[in-house]
This record gives C-alpha cells, structure tokens and sequence, in this order.
C-alpha cells in the first residue's frame, strides 16, 4: 500500500508517495483548456503508482495512468504543444511525446507506425486517417492517434504519462483537477 502526502497551497499540489520524490503541479486556472485524452474511455486499468507488472509479475513503479478503450477508438492531444518525438520500438510500443511548454505528454501502444522520410519522422495511421510529423504544432483535442496493443501489452488501452519540469506526475491528479473546473 502506497502512503501519500498531499499538501495544498495557493499555487502548487505536493504529492509524495511513501519512497518516491515529492510531485508538484502547478494550480492552474485555464484547465479548462485541455482535453481528456481518449475517445471511447471504459475505464482506468493501471494507475500511478507501484503495481505486479501485468506482464513479468514483478513489482515496478507505473509512472503513467492506464485509459482502457476499444481497438482504434481515437486518442486526443491533452494540450496543444509541439510533437518532439516519435517512436515504435520500445516496450511502450508506438508513442508520441509532445511538450507544452513546462508539460510533457506522452501516449503509448498506440495503432501506426513511425516512419523516417526525407521530410521528416512521421507517425502514420493510414487506415485511422493519422498523419503526425515530429516538430508539429497540435491543439488541445486534437485527435493524434488511436487506441492500438503495440509493445508490451495486455489489452488495448492508453498509457499516459505526464511530466512537469521534467518529473513524473500522476496524471489523475490533474485529471481531478480538470473534472474540479467543469463543475
């Protein structure tokens, strides 16, 4: 069982699971901006936190929320940012990170292939209409890939992860704090 501390000022949320280095997250006023990442969402499968890998059975650290949807539902961009990087060949399967300024976002097992071209890397879906260039600008909600099982996975679904100023934050957390503004 993960003990936390959660402390809550004007400005900043402090969250520190029992063993691992204190998270903050800026309190923002513009939530409002960004999107839920997934169409289609079931449920939460894996969240944040130390857990009995899926796969391997051993006990390692989760530094993303799992989204659960069906094969090829579409996957949004949770904030507008720039596309810094592409990827299809590690245990997160295909995956796009995009950074938002002090945010980065990154979605995993994703449906496509990245693919290196005189232009550039580009992630291509051809099927789900998905083109995305690496160095792209993308807006908050914009649909940037589908729900796919590629890398190490048990089932379709979304891994996501988000960083501020480098360091992992647990994605419901801010996700709470999205769903807080809309009510």
């Amino acid at each position: 069982m993960t003990t936390l501390v959660l402390i809550i000022t004007n400005s900043l949320i402090l969250v520190k699971p029992k063993s691992v280095q204190a998270q903050t997250i800026p309190v923002t006023a513009s939530w409002r901006q960004a999107s839920f990442p997934v169409e289609n969402f079931q449920a939460y499968t894996s969240g944040y936190g130390y857990r009995m890998h899926p796969i391997s059975g051993d006990t390692r650290f989760h530094r993303g929320l799992d989204l659960a949807a069906p094969l090829g539902s579409y996957v949004r961009s949770w904030w507008s940012g720039q596309v810094v990087s592409l990827s299809d060949h590690t245990g997160c399967g295909t995956m796009i990170t995009i950074q938002s300024g002090k945010w980065t976002h990154i979605y995993c097992h994703l449906m496509g292939s990245v693919e290196n071209t005189a232009k550039g890397t580009v992630l291509v879906d051809r099927s789900g209409g998905i083109v995305l260039w690496q160095g792209q600008n993308v807006p908050a909600g914009a649909r940037i890939a589908r729900v796919g099982m590629t890398g190490r996975t048990t089932g379709p679904h979304l891994h996501w992860e988000l960083k501020y100023n480098g360091n992992h934050i647990d994605p419901a957390d801010v996700l709470r704090q999205m769903f807080a503004q809309r009510i």
